[in-house]
């Protein structure tokens, strides 16, 4: 199992690097997953060179190879003008869009203020909701005044939990109480191995005009 963590953060050492390694450690100390970490501020200008001759040079077609590869996403940027950088939404712009369609991802960010941290509802998570990733409910944001306080610590065991859960999927208990919580998970949606189906909003309300 492969957790890959992209990182947008632009100095060394960076709030953003430091973030992204925590929710990484939180999350693979679940799964057992290697971590493979995408730096893009050391692809920044082979991602600029994609927009103009239309082809990635090898370090960045690496990383865009081990994003399409993973099994679970951590994201992880700064925040630019109220929203996520420049060079976090241009290497994202030139992935292929069904790259990341069904994949488990982790959104976060840093800022000086926590008046920023809806920048994760109204940027990141809309941007890859349009890409048909599947988000975890828990996104994380640190600004300046939350490290070493209470709370963020227990968000990133929480948002790590979540990931952790869509990456290894739900186990099915063998025996008879084994069957009988896979008929319960089957009556709420789920398939054949216990892990819940997502099922698109149009279907349901297609399924909703037909009663």
């Amino acid at each position: 199992m492969r957790l890959v963590v992209v990182s947008a953060g632009l100095s060394v050492p960076s709030s953003t690097r430091l973030l992204a390694d925590r929710l990484a450690a939180a999350t693979a100390g679940r799964t057992s997953a290697e971590v493979e970490v995408v730096e893009l501020r050391d692809l920044a200008v082979e991602i600029a060179h994609n927009f103009t001759n239309g082809f990635p040079g090898r370090n960045l077609a690496a990383a865009l190879a081990a994003v399409t590869a993973a099994d679970g996403l951590i994201v992880v940027t700064p925040v630019f003008s109220a929203s996520y950088s420049g060079l976090f939404k241009s290497f994202f712009d030139v992935i292929d869009p069904d790259a990341l369609a069904g994949k488990p991802v982790l959104i976060a960010a840093t800022g000086g203020s926590a008046r920023h941290s809806l920048v994760l509802e109204h940027a990141l998570r809309p941007l890859f909701s349009y890409l048909r990733a599947v988000v975890v409910p828990t996104a994380v944001y640190a600004a300046s005044e939350d490290w070493g306080a209470e709370g963020l610590p227990e968000r990133i065991e929480r948002a790590a939990g979540e990931l952790a859960t869509l990456m290894t999927g739900l186990a099915t208990p063998s025996g008879p109480a084994g069957a009988e919580t896979e008929g319960k998970r089957r009556q709420d949606g789920s398939n054949a191995t216990g892990e819940l189906t997502v099922v698109p909003f149009a279907d349901q309300l297609a399924a909703l005009a037909a009663r």
